[in-house]
């Protein structure tokens, strides 16, 4: 069987983004500063409430300073400067001392934070996983770390940030050391190091060095009494040595890069500083020339460039190349071609033979389409750009063609590949709205295509600014005590007489009450729905204590993964004298109908124990109608985007006709949800449903209150 990948696409294709990002910065000679900002950015956005840094150790003093961190407050760029590696000196200061990556997932009680812990209290940061940074000797020299403000560790993904950033620092000071010896080259005119060649008044050489042979491969006897046009590859124009001559002529000196020829046939890279020596009477003498082999440095920055512009694997344009290319309007129409069943493929036959399939799906491109460019977007969707505005049916039917009558053969075995296509022409945004188009492609099914129509076609782009803030909100709330219940009444369609309680989970604040939706994502994606839970139970417990209704809690997957449900819920019913019949657990349906065996388990017993078990939600998944019967569910909840317009819309009427005939049958009582009018109200008696929840009958509010 082969491996299970652990990096899903979506972050395999982070990475890729990640990396040709900041090779184009390089690239493109973007201030060293700017760069490492923007690393560390990156890396911030791909580890929600998090910080990313750079410390760097003093070659003198080895100690480490901050580098780089644009998240961090500068007062804590002072307090962190001059750490002295060791063992008990943060993430940072272990991973150079012992030159290993290290993943602290509490640094309020990890060993390895003793010096440090008062400065994480301070700023709030709950783990830290640092990677060292390497010289050429495989020495640490600093450290690239992510800081959360949650107790994590790290996945295979989030590793893989670490170091392929700890890689990107290391390149970018390496070139960053490069350019400096560079510049130095142009104003350094004594290097011995360095190539050297004087000439006499007319321009014949008459002195050169060892490093000059070493570089050109002629010998001093070879190139004595000649002129050092001798050594010209005719690459460069007759217009540049003129302008070169102008500049010696005028200011009395000249630098520059020029290609010259080695004396087997090679082309040389120099920079080269050109200066008038004259004599104490004033009068010129000799032609000075030093120069250095640059040759190593512009293959690297050329290597750079073209890692910047094209994909590692395939050798196509990248992501990178084409937002380029669309800044500088040189693009009308644009295609994108998703592989389906890619990942089906990469379990089937391994990660090495989707790697295969991909280069062989850019070849069949490559070889049969003739197009502006080719682009692999991502792990496995390319794209194709055309200049001109072109019939975009008829090249995806083209390509559709193609593919549906060719097979392609990857080590001997043969596979028939298709795509789900979105395409856009002649539009502003191209990438953006081929991406669009692309999303409703795959929403028909697959080896289906969508043309972008920028009346009708719109995607919805989430607000990192806007989850940073809820973040902060939640965070306060559950350190300052303010996560509290609201109570809203259900109805009993029979009495007209509230006889049950939700309890719905609020955040207080001194500006007014901040309703379940704002945070409860942040509240998932942050791991606290299992805190939020607990303080629900035991405040709700200690209200209801004074009370004899039967009341919900909403539970989620999240807390019985956490397996501590039986055990705080029996503490706090004897804690607070409460009947388990009183209590009802309302649980998401997809647990119901998908959940794991432990968390059916779980449920089970928890019915045993006396507690209801009511499904919210009821008809947002596809309803696993067995497993509810085999739960023997002791409420459903209908979900309220079928109650909230089901006096105007008929399939919403259907729907729910449809839940409360099968609850009815199986003997199961059934609560609308979102009753907010006298006219849904009356189809939900009409329609035989026992129980009502809304504002038409019950706004939340913080203790229970009947009508």
């Amino acid at each position: 069987m082969p491996n299970i990948i652990e990096i899903t696409p979506e972050e395999y294709n982070k990475l890729i983004s990640l990396e040709s990002h900041l090779f184009e910065l390089v690239a493109s000679h973007t201030k060293v500063s700017i760069v490492l900002e923007e690393l560390c950015r990156n890396a911030e956005s791909m580890l929600e409430g998090s910080v990313a840094s750079i410390m760097l150790k003093n070659k003198i003093s080895g100690k480490l300073d901050v580098l780089c961190a644009p998240s961090i407050p500068k007062e804590a760029h002072q307090r962190l400067n001059n750490l002295t590696p060791g063992p008990n000196a943060g993430s940072c200061g272990n991973a150079v001392y012992r030159n290993e990556p290290q993943y602290v997932e509490d640094t309020l009680h990890d060993k390895r934070w003793l010096d440090l812990k008062q400065f994480a209290v301070d700023y709030n940061l709950c783990s830290c996983w640092s990677m060292p940074i390497k010289d050429a000797s495989k020495n640490a020299v600093g450290s690239f770390a992510l800081s959360s403000f949650e107790h994590r560790s790290p996945s295979l993904f989030h590793k893989k940030i670490l170091e392929i950033s700890s890689s990107i620092v290391t390149i970018v000071l390496n070139n960053q050391a490069n350019e400096l010896r560079l510049n130095l080259f142009s104003t350094a005119m004594e290097h011995a190091n360095e190539g050297v060649l004087i000439t006499d008044i007319n321009n014949k050489i008459i002195e050169v060095n060892k490093r000059f042979e070493e570089i050109y491969g002629y010998t001093e006897e070879e190139v004595l009494g000649k002129d050092p046009s001798h050594l010209s590859s005719k690459t460069n124009s007759k217009e540049f040595y003129q302008n070169m001559w102008e500049s010696i002529n005028t200011i009395d000196r000249w630098n520059g890069e020029v290609i010259n020829k080695h004396k087997d046939g090679t082309f040389v890279n120099q920079w080269i500083s050109i200066s008038k020596l004259y004599d104490d009477e004033g009068k010129l003498q000799n032609y000075f020339c030093i120069f250095s082999d640059i040759t190593e440095l512009k293959k690297t920055q050329a290597k750079i460039e073209y890692m910047a512009y094209h994909d590692s694997l395939t050798g196509l344009y990248n992501k990178t190349y084409l937002e380029k290319k669309l800044l500088q309007t040189q693009m009308s129409s644009l295609i994108l071609l998703n592989v389906d069943n890619f990942s089906y493929i990469n379990t089937t036959y391994g990660f090495e033979f989707g790697d295969k399939l991909l280069v062989e799906i850019a070849d069949t491109l490559l070889t049969n389409f003739d197009t502006a460019c080719i682009i692999r977007m991502n792990s496995d969707e390319f794209g194709i750009a055309y200049k001109n505005e072109i019939n975009l049916k008829e090249k995806i039917l083209t390509l559709k063609e193609y593919f549906s009558n060719h097979r392609l053969s990857v080590d001997n075995i043969a596979l028939k590949v298709t795509f789900t296509y979105g395409a856009v022409t002649n539009d502003k945004n191209l990438l953006r709205d081929a991406t669009i188009a692309l999303k409703y492609a795959k929403n028909s099914g697959k080896n289906n295509y969508h043309i972008y129509d920028e009346l009708h076609d719109v995607l919805t782009f989430s607000n990192r600014e806007t989850f940073i803030k809820s973040s902060t909100i939640l965070h306060d709330a559950l350190d300052e005590d303010r996560i509290i219940p609201y109570f809203q009444g259900i109805i009993d369609n029979n009495t007209a007489k509230i006889t049950k309680f939700e309890a719905l989970v609020r955040i207080t604040t001194k500006d007014g009450i901040i309703p379940a939706y704002e945070f409860l994502e942040v509240a998932k994606l942050s791991g606290f729905l299992p805190d939020i839970t607990k303080i629900m139970i035991d405040k709700t417990f200690k209200i209801m204590q004074n009370h004899t209704y039967t009341f919900s809690i909403n539970i989620t997957e999240d807390d019985l993964n956490k397996n501590y449900l039986i055990d705080y819920l029996q503490d706090k019913t004897r804690e607070y004298k409460i009947d388990t019949s009183r209590i009802t657990l309302e649980i998401l349906e997809g647990i119901s109908s998908g959940g794991k065996s432990d968390s059916i388990k779980q449920l089970k017993e928890l019915q045993k124990l006396g507690y209801t078990i009511a499904i919210d939600d009821f008809g947002s998944e596809y309803s696993n109608f067995e497993r509810v019967l085999d739960l023997e569910i002791g409420l459903l909840k209908i979900d309220a985007k079928y109650i909230k317009d089901i006096d105007t819309n008929k399939k919403s009427y259907e729907i729910t006709r449809a839940m409360a005939y099968f609850a009815k049958n199986a003997n199961i009582p059934c609560v609308a949800e979102f009753v907010h009018s006298k006219s849904v109200q009356k189809i939900i008696e009409e329609l035989g449903i026992d129980y009502s929840q809304g504002f038409y009958f019950s706004e939340p509010a913080p203790y229970p209150q009947e009508f």
